[in-house]
């Protein structure tokens, strides 16, 4: 899947380093329900069984990456139920490519996907209510707020909100 100088590709043992350092920032745990750090065991492992089909694995991810391969980001659906036709979603930039686009980017090539080649009715997420970026982000792709999950998530010593979106994709 490309578009413009970026594509998604499936994951690959080169990303090992990347994917490492992005799981184990702990900036981005408190998005995810993180509470401690994966081995480069575990992610090698990762990789390896990324070749499962969708239906066996009910998640897939996708690095987002330039002309030359690098991996800057990924994207995620999880929680994919093929019956319903539907899959949670997720996106992650690196800190280092912010502000560029590349979200945009990256999530609409993941829709374009989802249309193409997963027939899945319906996208979701759940992103925490102070995460202006992310709120934005899928906003502007067309994702509807359906609902507020109040006090949902506990870190840095309070409650957070979380905030539902959906797509609806035929």
């Amino acid at each position: 899947m490309k578009k413009t100088n970026y594509s998604l590709r499936a994951l690959e043992l080169e990303d090992l380093d990347f994917l490492f350092a992005i799981e184990n920032d702990t900036r981005f745990w408190k998005y995810a329900n993180r509470t401690k750090p994966y081995t480069k065991a575990f992610l090698t492992e990762y990789i390896l069984q990324s070749h499962l089909s969708i239906q066996e694995a009910q998640q897939l991810r996708l690095a987002l990456v330039d002309t030359a391969g690098k991996a800057l980001g990924f994207v995620d659906l999880f929680e994919v139920d093929l019956h319903h036709r539907r899959a949670a979603v997720g996106i992650i930039i690196h800190p280092d490519y912010h502000q560029q686009g590349l979200g945009t980017l990256g999530l609409q090539m993941l829709l374009d996907y989802c249309q193409a080649h997963l027939s899945l009715h319906q996208l979701f997420c759940d992103i925490d209510a102070t995460n202006e970026v992310s709120l934005q982000l899928f906003e502007k792709a067309g994702f509807e707020h359906t609902g507020t999950k109040k006090d949902w998530n506990y870190y840095d010593g309070a409650f957070h909100s979380v905030k539902t979106y959906q797509k609806i994709l035929d």
